[in-house]
């Protein structure tokens, strides 16, 4: 394919965040894919000296490629906004919303989407109290997730008392906050969306994972851990209903140009929404690559299709 003059594109990835490195995989290979369309392609560091690294390199479109605060939850893109960038995906509010979990559920229930009964609990409080709260009011056997962290970092499922202690002990290494939810039992369901002519649901994809395991850190990124299925082999309806709930999530948290929505999908009844991610992983064992090639993007066309999203934002009206 002929390489384009312009825009200058800077592809963004690392920072403090702990899953930097992760981010590092993935921004190389979207690097590599858009230099096979555009000529001027840089990657760079996120770090103290990116706003000059930016402008040294004369930036148009920056395609943020980071996992986690500050780069996932609407620090950078703020911080894009003030420098009058374009960047690829969702603005500040909505990446923030998306990133804090207990901020994104209370969106999710107010547009009326299904999800799991929650209880928060706070740093200050006693573990061992709000661990007795938590099965009285949720049962015994639950999930445990910091608020604001991303590939699964710091999310325990927990049976009983103690084990339930133990996970909001260590989910506060990660957070002030902690979500604790009912365990939903049923398939690992997700679904992409983009942003062309409108918010479109892409194939919908099972993840499946050694019994006994679910899809941790370990299995988001270790290559033979985790099998994808597309399409999910779902009923029609659930299918139908899965595509139609991502859009709506995608649009309550007000997102921009892609997105992965998560859900657990029970074997009777509705799909269960989990999560939404702005910035999907595009690593080699990620799954939102996946699914754009079943649905007939390439990733090369995926990674250029959204930056010229991005310049076209930043273009004067004609």
């Amino acid at each position: 394919m002929e390489t384009k003059a312009s825009p200058r594109v800077a592809v963004v990835s690392g920072g403090p965040s702990a899953e930097a490195e992760v981010s590092r995989v993935s921004g190389r290979g979207v690097a590599d894919a858009l230099r096979l369309t555009y000529s001027n392609v840089a990657f760079l560091e996120l770090d103290t000296a990116i706003g000059d690294a930016l402008r040294e390199n004369r930036t148009d479109v920056v395609f943020p490629v980071l996992h986690g605060p500050p780069g996932e939850d609407g620090t950078f893109q703020g911080f894009l906004e003030t420098l009058g960038l374009s960047y690829v995906g969702s603005g500040v509010r909505a990446s923030a919303c998306a990133m804090d979990k207990i901020v994104a559920k209370h969106l999710f229930q107010g547009a009326g989407l299904p999800v799991a009964r929650d209880i928060i609990v706070q740093r200050s409080t006693d573990a061992s109290a709000e661990a007795e709260r938590i099965v009285k009011d949720l049962g015994s056997i639950v999930v445990v997730k910091p608020s604001r962290q991303g590939s699964a970092l710091g999310v325990r499922f927990a049976n009983g008392h103690a084990e339930i202690e133990a996970a909001l002990i260590e989910a506060f290494r990660y957070d002030d906050q902690v979500l604790v939810e009912e365990r939903v039992e049923g398939r690992e369901i997700t679904v992409a969306i983009l942003e062309r002519d409108g918010i479109e649901a892409l194939p919908v994809l099972e993840v499946r994972t050694p019994s006994d395991s679910w899809y941790d850190f370990e299995h988001r990124y270790t290559q033979g851990l985790s099998e994808h299925i597309i399409p999910a082999p779902l009923p029609a309806n659930q299918y139908r209903q899965t595509q139609e709930l991502a859009i709506r999530a995608h649009a309550a948290l007000g997102c921009r140009d892609y997105s992965r929505v998560d859900f657990v999908v029970p074997e009777a009844g509705d799909p269960v929404v989990l999560e939404v991610n702005t910035l999907p992983g595009m690593t080699p064992t990620s799954l939102y690559p996946d699914i754009a090639e079943a649905a007939g993007f390439p990733f090369q066309a995926l990674v250029a299709l959204l930056v010229e999203r991005a310049w076209a934002r930043g273009q004067p009206p004609q």
